[in-house]
């Protein structure tokens, strides 16, 4: 045992929780969930993770970090018009087409098949608008935004995966010490609240199915890259099919989907923890124990997002998605012949078109394959 197995697990752990949960907050704000019923879903999805890992690692013995699918939750938060129920039943569906999928090889190389323009140009029209809103904050409170993007920028030139977590803890003691806070919660330790699913086919077809892509094509796929990058050979279905289960049974309490960890995972699986890759497992546990504890305080750091002000929140999570945004747009341009359809997907899914109570991102993924199939049929 290497004091860089521990180290390694916390700050990935670290990393993963502080930056992005702001992104998490954006969600169930969006399908209007309480706060008693965010703190529900920070909790289980936190203890999703802890389990998978766990579990995963020791089984496996290959570092298999999981992690909640950050743009999956930029999906829902960019949705209008579902409850927290319907988002609950979607939950529930996505999770069950992430089992089948794990089940069933075929299905995983049918969604390895959809062209990468297409599903990044998803991804870009999903986070963009967060972006986008990040930079609307300015104005509503330069003194406190305009400092925080500048170390955000800085800080990204010596550690990007520590930047957003910075601008996080920094932006929360400028806001408490500047008055903007009028005080911290007390501390509290978490509970799970139960939500009833709602099954609609607009929540099935309009967010479960896109949820279900994202999931697979920009996490589980590149979570699997990233192991295989590492010298580790895993069987992409049991993996997968755990992180559906566990998605299953913790979707009555609000979680959302969790997948396979890329980024988190890539701080887990290097040389850095362990010289030898047959140690590197032992992250998981570590990384299991972290999330335990954030499971345990989610109702408390729930509440702190409460009173923090909402242009830091809406920064945080606009400055956690653009390397995921620059990401998604190098991939979908990067081929000229798919960049019209790559185009086409991402103007679709930015511009929030609702159809048949069917939401954008899957109204670009369907636009861009017919693009894409009508380029191919004329090159025949």
């Amino acid at each position: 045992m290497r004091l860089s197995i521990p180290v390694s697990a916390f700050v990935a752990a670290i990393v993963g929780f502080g930056g992005t949960l702001a992104i998490i907050i954006a969600a169930a704000d969006a399908v209007g969930a309480t706060q008693l019923q965010t703190a529900s879903w920070v909790t289980a999805i936190c203890l999703a993770m802890a389990a998978e890992s766990l579990w995963l690692s020791w089984r496996t013995k290959m570092p298999v970090i999981t992690a909640w699918s950050t743009p999956g939750a930029a999906l829902i938060a960019a949705s209008s018009g579902f409850s927290m129920a319907e988002a609950v039943g979607a939950f529930v569906v996505t999770a069950v087409l992430l089992i089948v999928t794990g089940l069933l090889k075929p299905l995983t190389r049918l969604i390895a098949k959809i062209p990468g323009s297409v599903a990044s140009g998803m991804l870009a029209g999903i986070v963009v608008t967060f972006a986008v809103n990040a930079v609307k904050t300015v104005p509503a409170d330069p003194w406190l935004i305009l400092p925080l993007v500048a170390a955000f920028f800085v800080i990204r030139l010596f550690n990007p995966a520590l930047s957003v977590l910075a601008v996080l803890l920094g932006g929360g003691v400028a806001a408490f010490l500047t008055g903007r806070v009028g005080g911290l919660p007390a501390p509290e330790l978490s509970t799970l609240t139960t939500i009833a699913p709602e099954f609609t086919l607009s929540a099935t077809i309009g967010l479960a199915l896109p949820l279900y892509l994202v999931t697979m094509a920009s996490q589980n796929l590149s979570g699997l890259a990233v192991l295989r990058a590492s010298g580790y050979d895993p069987a992409p279905g049991p993996l997968i099919g755990v992180t559906g289960l566990f998605s299953l049974l913790t979707a009555p309490f609000g979680a959302s989907t969790t997948n396979l960890a890329a980024i988190s995972a890539a701080i887990c699986t290097g040389p850095d923890v362990h010289p030898d890759p047959a140690e590197r497992w032992k992250t998981g546990p570590f990384y299991a124990l972290a999330y335990l504890i954030f499971a345990a305080f989610g109702a408390s750091l729930v509440a702190i997002f409460a009173v923090l002000p909402q242009s830091l929140i809406v920064l945080v999570a606009g400055l956690a998605l653009t390397a995921p945004l620059a990401n998604a747009l190098t991939i979908a341009l990067k081929d000229e012949h798919e960049r019209m359809a790559a185009t086409v997907t991402f103007a679709v899914t930015a511009s929030g078109l609702t159809l048949a109570g069917i939401g954008s991102a899957f109204w670009g993924l369907v636009a861009g394959v017919i693009v894409i199939g009508l380029d191919r049929i004329k090159k025949r």
